[in-house]
C-alpha cells in the first residue's frame, strides 16, 4: 500500500478554508466529488458516515493531525485524499492542538483490508517527523505529492 494506490491527486487541498471540523470534512467531501471520484448525490451518505465515525471518537489523533475515515456502500474502491490548513482546525485532538493535515479516507465494507492498510501507511508516515514539518511546509500541491512520490520510494526501498 503506497499513497499512489489510494490518493486523489486533483482531491489534494494545500488550503483548507474550513475552521470547524464539520465544515473541513464538508470542504474534504466537496473536494472529492469536484474531482469526480465520488457522484454528488452520495454526498450526504459520505457526510453522514464519517460525521458517525467522529462521534464514536474523534479522528484527530495529535501533533496537528486527523485521520477522518468511513465507509460507505456507495465508494467501489479505496480513495483517499489529502488537505493541509495552515491556520487549524479544532479537530477535539487527543492533545487539544489544532489540526493542520489531513488524510482523508473512504472505502466500502468488501475493501476493510484496504482500508485499514491505507491506516498503518498514512499512520506509519506521520510519525517521521521530517514528512510532517516538508509536507505543512510545502509550497503547493505539486510539491505535496511529490513529497508523497518521495515516500512511496522509501517503502518500496524498505519493502
Amino acid at each position: 500500500m503506497q499513497f499512489r494506490d489510494f490518493i486523489v491527486r486533483t482531491a489534494i487541498i494545500d488550503d483548507l478554508e474550513s475552521t470547524t471540523k464539520n465544515e473541513a470534512i464538508a470542504e474534504m467531501v466537496d473536494a472529492l466529488i469536484k474531482s469526480q471520484t465520488i457522484s454528488e448525490d452520495m454526498r450526504q451518505g459520505v457526510m453522514t458516515a464519517l460525521l458517525d465515525r467522529e462521534k464514536l471518537g474523534s479522528t484527530g489523533i495529535g501533533q496537528g493531525i486527523a485521520i477522518p475515515h468511513a465507509k460507505h456502500p456507495g465508494i467501489k474502491k479505496l480513495v483517499g485524499l489529502f488537505a493541509r490548513s495552515r491556520e487549524g482546525v479544532n479537530f477535539e485532538a487527543i492533545d487539544g492542538e489544532p489540526a493542520h493535515l489531513f488524510f482523508l479516507l473512504l472505502s466500502n465494507q468488501e475493501c476493510a483490508g484496504k482500508h485499514l492498510e491505507a491506516l498503518a501507511y498514512v499512520s506509519g508516515n506521520l510519525r517521521d517527523e521530517i514528512f510532517r514539518r516538508f509536507i505543512q511546509k510545502a509550497r503547493d500541491a505539486k510539491e505535496i505529492i511529490e513529497l508523497m512520490e518521495e515516500a512511496d520510494q522509501k517503502s518500496l526501498i524498505k519493502g
